[in-house]
């Protein structure tokens, strides 16, 4: 089902959920009850729980975005440190510099073409991206340089296959979700009271007061699914992306 779908039927359920309920109440309400008589231990109570409910959610939200940007962050430093080993192997002699590059070539198309789509679907990488990452390390560790020039040249490559096996574990760390579940238990919990507060106000007298309240409970349904979408920095929505390879690597898509 598209995200979008879900999003959709997410707020419609909210808003559905709400106008029901009011409606019922309305119906099942007593003849001489004043809904204008609400107590005002309710009210202040209920401005307080949306209160810290509102820094909650942003909290969570940040927390979700932060998750989401360093995911792209260990993207693009795999992509450079690779883009480095390319350029500063010129300095060897054709047969390693070629052999070396090749590696490199082959271990981006196969993350930008398989892994990333593995790393989707199932959210795991592929043993395939490691073994080529090894062989690109052995080949660029088991050269022996000929001259002080390439003498000079070798700790740096060795530097950036390491700063890419680096990256690309932290890159894999990042792939599963950044929220707990007690978490997730505490926004949905924190939801339902905070919309069964605003009902315990009796929003039921006019039909201004019950779209304002589907639109409350739309809007929370909203940032639940903002949270969750952005809790999977590789599946769902906006993802981190395969740009910093592909813009680098520009043959690597096949």
């Amino acid at each position: 089902m598209p995200e979008w779908l879900v999003l959709t039927l997410a707020m419609l359920a909210a808003c559905g959920a709400v106008v029901v309920i009011s409606v019922f109440r309305h119906k099942a309400a007593a003849q001489d009850e004043d809904p204008s008589e609400t107590p005002d231990v309710i009210e202040y109570m209920t401005m307080w729980i949306g209160v810290v409910y509102a820094i909650v959610l942003g909290l969570a939200i940040a927390g979700v975005w932060e998750g989401r940007s360093a995911a792209q962050d260990h993207v693009q430093a795999e992509a450079v440190a690779l883009h480095e080993i390319s350029e500063r192997v010129r300095v060897y002699p054709a047969d390693a510099r070629d052999r070396i590059r090749d590696d490199v070539n082959a271990y981006v198309g196969h993350v930008v073409n398989t892994e990333w789509k593995a790393m989707a679907d199932n959210g795991e990488a592929t043993q395939r991206g490691a073994d080529l990452l090894e062989r690109l390390r052995h080949d660029v560790t088991d050269y022996e340089p000929r001259t002080d020039f390439q003498a000079q040249a070798y700790q740096p490559l060795v530097d950036q296959v390491a700063a890419a096996d680096q990256a690309r574990t932290a890159r894999i760390n990042s792939m599963g979700a950044t929220m707990p579940g007690v978490v997730w238990f505490g926004l949905i919990g924190g939801a339902v009271v905070t919309i069964g507060m605003v009902l315990a106000l009796q929003i039921r007298r006019t039909a201004r007061e019950l779209i304002l309240a589907g639109i409350f409970s739309a809007l929370i349904a909203f940032l639940l699914f903002l949270i969750w979408d952005f809790d999977a920095p590789y599946s769902r929505g906006i993802t981190a992306s395969a740009e910093p390879f592909l813009n680098l690597f520009p043959d690597a898509r096949s």
